[in-house]
C-alpha cells in the first residue's frame, strides 16, 4: 500500500480503544509535520478491501493526557497520508438522561471549556514561530465557520451506518470538552447541564476545530463510559476506572459493524 494513496476512512481512537483488530495487511507510518509527530504510529490497513488509517489519540500505551496531545500533528499527519474523512471515537461521560453508560452517540454540537491548548494552525509555539511565519507568509488567516462543528454529511453517514448495522446510535447531543486530566466536579457538571451539554469529554477540542481548518470531513462517535459526576440515578456514585473500561468494551462491540457499513456507503 502506498502511503500517499487516498484513505477511505481515518479513525482516531480514544481511551480504551488503542487498535482496530479487524484491520489486515497493516503498515505503520509516523509522518513528521511542521507541528511535530503524531501521538503514535498511524496504522494503515484493509477492512473489507477499504483502506483505513487508525491512530490512538493518547498513544498506544495511553501515555498522553488530553491537554498534552499534539492534536495539530495528529490531524496534519492523517491528511498527509491521504485521509479526507475522519471519524473520532471519544470516550465520554453522560450528563443527561439519554446518554447513560454504554450508549453510542453522534453529537451535533459542542462547547469548548478547554484552555491553553494549541487550538489553530495559526498558533505557533515559541520554538516554531519563525518557521510558521515563513511558511504562512502571504497566506490569509483562516476564520473558518464553526456554527456546525461536525460535518453534517459524515454525521448522516455514521447514523445511517449504525441503523444498517443494527447498532443503536443517538443521533444528536452536545459534547462539552473539558481540560482534564482530572474528572469534573459535581458543580461543574451541573453548570454544563445548564449550558446544554449532554456529554462530557476531554479530547473533542481542539480536534474538531483543527479538522475544519484543514478541510477534513469530521464526525464524532461518542462512547459513554460512565455517568458524569452528580448525573445518573446514583448521583453519589464514584467513577471507577475498571467500570469505565468495561463499559467502553461493551459499547464498542458493534463498532466494527458500524465501520463496515460506513465504508460501504
Amino acid at each position: 500500500m502506498e502511503p500517499d494513496a487516498d484513505i477511505d476512512l481515518a479513525v482516531i481512537g480514544g481511551t480504551g480503544l488503542y487498535q482496530l483488530a479487524e484491520l489486515r495487511e497493516i503498515e505503520p507510518h509516523l509522518p513528521v509535520t511542521r507541528f511535530g509527530t503524531p501521538s503514535g504510529p498511524i496504522r494503515i490497513g484493509l477492512l473489507d478491501g477499504y483502506r483505513v488509517a487508525f491512530l490512538a489519540r493518547h498513544g498506544e500505551s495511553h501515555v498522553l493526557p488530553p491537554h498534552l496531545i499534539n492534536y495539530r500533528a495528529n490531524l496534519a499527519s492523517l491528511q498527509a497520508l491521504g485521509a479526507r474523512r475522519v471519524l473520532a471515537l471519544n470516550t465520554v461521560g453522560g450528563i443527561t438522561e439519554r446518554f447513560g453508560p454504554r450508549v453510542l452517540a453522534c453529537p451535533d454540537q459542542l462547547i469548548d471549556y478547554t484552555w491553553g491548548r494549541a487550538s489553530t494552525l495559526w498558533e505557533a509555539d515559541q520554538g516554531e514561530a519563525e518557521q510558521a511565519q515563513t511558511e504562512q507568509a502571504g497566506t490569509e488567516v483562516l476564520h473558518v465557520d464553526f456554527g456546525e462543528p461536525y460535518t453534517q454529511s459524515l454525521r448522516e453517514q455514521v447514523i445511517a451506518a449504525g441503523q444498517q448495522a443494527g447498532v443503536a446510535v443517538v443521533a444528536d447531543g452536545c459534547y462539552g470538552a473539558t481540560q482534564g486530566p482530572r474528572l469534573e466536579t459535581r458543580a461543574e457538571i451541573a453548570r454544563m447541564r445548564r449550558d446544554g451539554c449532554d456529554l462530557v469529554g476531554m479530547t473533542g477540542m481542539p480536534e474538531a476545530g483543527l479538522a475544519r481548518e484543514l478541510g477534513l470531513d469530521y464526525a464524532c462517535l461518542a462512547i459513554v463510559a460512565n455517568w458524569a459526576a452528580g448525573a445518573g440515578p446514583d448521583r453519589g456514585e464514584v467513577i471507577a476506572l475498571q467500570d469505565v473500561l468495561d463499559n467502553v468494551a461493551a459499547a464498542s462491540a458493534g463498532l466494527a459493524a458500524i465501520l463496515r457499513a460506513l465504508l460501504a456507503r
